[in-house]
């Protein structure tokens, strides 16, 4: 009959009990506790976990960045502020910022949406193999309406050349067309360049010997809503006829002539 203290340990062939088992399948035991065993280390996000030198290329380029944003902002700002001193000692250098491509036409304190419809037209007399003729009044604002609708990066050429300049003709002429100083004579020779470079655009079978332009304004109709009544009947204004001279033709026209 086997002890108690054999029956504890094993058989008498030997054999290991039923606890000695269960011990030596247990996991080795590596003297830490499952609790205290090491965390992994936390991933760092953004800029902290580039190394080194892409940290701080990203530093540069951040601060480059923002850099350029304030000054756009600040000469934004100036542009569209009242006259200070700022603007008055470098307006020429917002200025140069800005046009073209950040062009405003509102104050910042006293916006002026336009009210007014301008159409800019021309006509030109053709000398050809038949004789002279005038062509049909031709609207340059409405080619250039046509090439801005409905495009999403429309041309500051088509929005403001034509535009600005006869508003550049309209500011330094008075009312029976004549010019105030040198700035009307350089507005008109600004519109005879734009008026013949897009006469250039169309063959009327001869050569423009001269030019007519004039302006058709239309006010802007009130609403649906409104009661106010606007009249929207157009007012012309027809400038005189210019004669064509070598200083108005685009470069491929004088090229040509050559």
């Amino acid at each position: 009959m086997d002890s108690y203290d054999d029956r504890g340990v094993g058989g008498g062939n030997g054999s290991v009990g039923p606890e000695a088992e269960r011990r030596e399948d247990a996991p080795f035991d590596t003297g830490r506790d499952a609790g205290s065993a090491a965390a992994p280390a936390p991933l760092r996000a953004g800029i902290s976990g580039l190394s080194l030198p892409y940290q701080i290329g990203a530093v540069v380029a951040l601060s480059i960045i923002g850099l350029i944003a304030c000054t756009h902002l600040a000469m934004v700002f100036l542009h569209v502020a009242p006259s200070n001193t700022l603007t008055k000692q470098h307006g020429k250098v917002v200025d140069d910022w800005v046009y073209p491509e950040f062009e405003q036409n509102w104050k910042l304190f006293a916006p002026n949406p336009l009210q007014q419809n301008v159409g800019v037209h021309v006509r030109a007399e053709i000398a050809g193999a038949d004789g002279r003729r005038t062509t049909p009044w031709m609207s340059l604002s409405g080619e250039d309406g046509k090439a801005i609708r409905g495009n999403l990066l429309p041309s500051h050429v088509d929005q403001n050349e034509l535009r600005r300049g006869w508003d550049f003709y309209l500011n330094s002429h008075d009312t029976e067309n004549r010019p105030n100083g040198l700035r009307g004579e350089l507005a008109e020779r600004y519109i005879r360049r734009i008026v013949m470079l897009r006469l250039s655009e169309h063959d009327y079978g001869g050569t423009v010997e001269r030019i007519q332009v004039r302006s058709e304004v239309r006010s802007v109709a009130a609403p649906p809503w409104s009661t106010e009544k606007i009249s929207t009947r157009p007012n012309y204004r027809v400038l005189p006829w210019w004669n064509v001279t070598p200083a108005d033709l685009p470069e491929s026209a004088k090229e040509a002539d050559k």
